[in-house]
This record gives C-alpha cells, structure tokens and sequence, in this order.
C-alpha cells in the first residue's frame, strides 16, 4: 500500500516563517515536519510514499530526493497552483494504488500507520479529541461508523485511508476534501477510529512554538 503526504499548502498562518519555508520543512523537535511521517511509515513498513507540491515544492524535493534516505521510494506530485486536499488527491490518482493513506504533512503524532494497513472500508478517518482552536469537532462516531449528528463530536486528524473508488468521478480542478467526506458520512459509508495519542495541529506560529517548547 502506497501512502500520500500533503505537503502543498501555502501555509498563510504561519508566516513569516511559510514566506521562505514550505510548513511541511518547518522543524519540530530539531527536524522537520515531513522527516517525522516519513520516518513513521518507514517504520510501519511503508515502502512507497507520494508528495504533492506546490509552494516552494522544490525546497521539499531537495531535501527528501527520491526517499532512498528513509528506505522509501518518493514520488511527486506537482501542482502549480495548490488545489486543496481532494482536487491534490484527484491529480495524485495516477501516482497511487487501489488502496492508500493520506496524512496531512501538518501535523505532528505518534500514530502508528499499521492500524491502516488492513481496512475495506471505502474510506476510513483517525479522529482525535477536539482541541481548544476547533472545540466544536467534525465528526461524532459510533462504533466504528462516521457520522455527522450527535454528540459527542470529535475532530478529524488528517490521517486517513481510501479506496480509489472513493474520488472516482472527481472533476480535476481545486477541490476541498470535507464536502466529499461529510456526504459520505451522511451515507454512513465511512468508518473510523479515536486516537487519543500524541496530535498536534501546527496550524499557527503559537502552536508550533509551543510544542518545540514542551
């Protein structure tokens, strides 16, 4: 099974930093972002691994090469123009197998990607508790089923799993990921999972430098 790494997003709440460093080469504990989930799927015996790019893509390639560093075969999705999660996802097809993983490069976790190596469902999210910057959640989830009422809701992770068939009929272009994923909650077509682990959201310049000061 291949995994994706969203590594294209301009990052605009994280300047000044993001103006010269794409956000997935912004460092943690010393090293960057991208180098923690890459070492992370290695690890979990992923062997091939796709990155989108877009903003300041080439400083990204540069460094990861074609991944022989991390025991991992790297290929890369260019987008000249970001096109958000889904219509980034759509253009990757090609790149990808019938099955993949998806981790947003923003993030930072110990979540152990084996849990996603043996799933059939036509889509599967790792949900965590809500932090205090989206209290509000995305998601409620029963059992292992997705849903989008109720209560109590928890937030989407940024790890997760496909089907293909999942964004079949996708039109190529900027496309968000949530309104495909709430349609197919409403439907009940999507399972899923709490993690309640080590996840951060570095969406800020606060929460990054509040966990390199941890």
């Amino acid at each position: 099974m291949k995994a994706m790494i969203l590594a294209a997003g301009r990052g605009e709440r994280l300047r000044p930093l993001t103006d010269v460093t794409p956000k997935p080469l912004l460092e943690v504990q010393a090293k960057p972002l991208i180098v923690h989930h890459l070492e992370a799927l290695s690890t979990a015996g992923f062997t091939e691994v796709v990155v989108n790019l877009s903003w300041h893509g080439n400083q990204i390639r540069d460094l990861l090469g074609n991944g022989a560093g991390f025991n991992l075969s790297i290929e890369y999705s260019e987008e000249p123009e970001a096109l958000e999660t889904a219509g980034g996802i759509q253009q990757a097809l090609p790149l990808l197998g019938e099955r993949f993983i998806v981790v947003n490069a923003d993030i930072f976790t110990d979540y152990d990607f084996t849990r996603l190596l043996h799933l059939d469902s036509i889509a599967h999210l790792v949900l965590v508790e809500n932090p205090q910057h989206h209290a509000r959640g995305d998601f409620t989830l029963n059992e292992s089923t997705i849903g989008v009422e109720g209560s109590p809701r928890y937030t989407f992770s940024g790890i997760s799993q496909y089907q293909r068939s999942f964004f079949s009929g996708l039109t190529p272009g900027k496309q968000a990921l949530a309104p495909l994923l709430f349609a197919a909650a409403e439907k009940h077509q999507v399972t899923g999972e709490l993690f309640r682990g080590n996840w951060t959201d570095i969406g800020t310049l606060e929460r990054l430098n509040a966990l390199n000061d941890r």
